[in-house]
């Protein structure tokens, strides 16, 4: 085993480089003080790049970039990319707080390329205990090389992976069959199909549908849309609702017990899990106008689960059950597009510390308020977790906006110090009992 006992300690280290941990080392870049480094798989930053279509926008505002909504003087804020293009006057007269997601993509891009420490290439295979440091040992994917780093935190921003159906597990790598985080890469190959069937009911799903219903005329293939889901609905997006996504409701979630939490969080699908409401309109307006026409047919159907997917004479059928009938059909189709979300996986190259994490009766790591994985004294080292805390955190783990809330917290802990002011009063309305209230709880207790 190559020995580390020369090696520099650094005082955190970042295993990915997605959009929250690229956000963590934008906010670390002004603390030279901090040694700190991040290796990412990918050989460049590239977000959720097979579902880049031109058209689609960001779900949240611009303001939701790497750093904005703890430093809006940072110099890696999305404003500053654009006067750095050349493209303010653009964007003023552009008039949308919602911008293209391949502009989003550009954007953390432009400031991977700038930030100390970020190297991509560089795959993360395990994590051991050293003392009260972490060894992290790291391979080059180009040469294969094996290099070993000590650090005194880590930060998890692996991401999530594509989520597929069990009725579909059998069926990954298969040429007609794909999950929507590859459907750019394999969009001509689909459109050469003569019917395609998408199964899932969220935001993914409609902008996949939305655009292979732009170009169907072009190809003349058959469009099956089918969603477990009640119906085509859009996501709820008030402004009172927004609020749930702040620090406020993250303080009072985590504060509940563990089984209050899960009753709470299986209700909120509709915060996160819908269409947007142009998308929606898009589509159905496309639909009218091919009315005129009678054109190529396009079936959609909600409330209906898939539970069997078979391949026969180079064509899939799909077996179906309707919720409410709770009637099975079949589906023969040329290919199908698995819009079925994604998950957090717990990764392979934590085995060597994992004994020392405390997790749930799931199997879930516990995680504290300032985002570290709860573990036990043989761990000297602390490990924060990226978009992987819903379950203790909220639905506002795998927001945008949110990202530089947390980022901010993991650095102020790893300090022992408040370098970034996090606002304790973000929003209007109590997620507990109001202040008002509260005094006369505790005076009658």
């Amino acid at each position: 085993m190559e020995s580390t006992a020369s090696a520099p300690i650094h005082d955190l280290i970042g295993v990915g480089a997605g959009p929250f941990n690229l956000g963590l080392a934008a906010l670390l870049d002004p603390l030279p003080s901090l040694s700190c480094r991040f290796f990412e798989a990918k050989d460049r930053f590239n977000w959720h790049a097979g579902l880049l279509m031109e058209d689609c926008t960001l779900q949240v505002p611009f303001m939701a970039d790497l750093v904005t909504m703890v430093d809006p003087t940072s110099r890696y804020s999305y404003l500053n990319y654009l006067h750095e293009q050349g493209r303010l006057y653009q964007f003023y007269f552009y008039e949308n707080f919602h911008i293209p997601r391949t502009e989003y993509n550009r954007y953390c891009q432009w400031v991977s390329q700038q930030l100390r420490g970020m190297q991509f290439s560089t795959q993360v295979i395990g994590v051991e205990p050293a003392g009260p440091l972490f060894r992290v040992s790291v391979r080059d994917t180009a040469s294969q090389a094996v290099s070993h780093h000590l650090a005194r935190n880590l930060v998890l921003g692996i991401g999530t992976v594509p989520s597929w159906p069990e009725a579909a597990r059998d069926f990954q790598g298969h040429p007609g069959c794909l999950h929507s985080a590859d459907y750019l890469f394999r969009k001509a190959e689909l459109q050469r199909k003569k019917s395609i069937t998408i199964v899932g009911g969220g935001q993914s799903a409609a902008e996949i549908v939305l655009d292979l219903l732009n170009e169907q005329p072009a190809h003349g293939y058959e469009l099956h849309w089918i969603s477990r889901s009640s119906g085509f609905f859009p996501m709820e997006y008030s402004k009172l609702g927004l609020e749930h996504f702040s620090p406020d409701y993250i303080e009072h979630f985590h504060r509940l017990p563990e089984e209050q939490r899960n009753r709470v969080r299986s209700g909120q699908g509709h915060w996160y899990k819908g269409i947007s409401f142009s998308t929606i309109k898009d589509i159905y307006d496309r639909l009218y106008i091919r009315s005129i026409e009678k054109a190529a047919p396009v079936v959609l159907q909600a409330r209906t689960e898939l539970t069997q997917l078979e391949a026969q004479a180079g064509r899939l059928r799909l077996t179906f059950r309707h919720l409410d009938l709770q009637q099975c059909f079949e589906v023969e189709s040329d290919a199908v597009v698995l819009a079925t979300g994604h998950q957090y996986v717990f990764p392979s190259f934590l085995n060597g510390v994992r004994h020392a994490l405390q997790t749930n009766a799931q199997g879930q790591p516990l995680i504290d308020r300032n985002y570290g994985i709860v573990s036990d004294a043989t761990l000297g080292g602390r490990i924060y977790v990226q978009n992987g805390e819903m379950h203790t955190h909220g639905i506002g783990a795998q927001d945008l906006g949110l990202g530089p809330y947390r980022s901010a917290t993991i650095i102020n802990t790893v300090l022992g110090r408040e370098h970034y002011r996090v606002s304790s009063r973000n929003v209007f309305q109590s997620f507990g009992i109001a202040d008002k209230w509260r005094t006369a709880i505790q005076d009658a207790a």
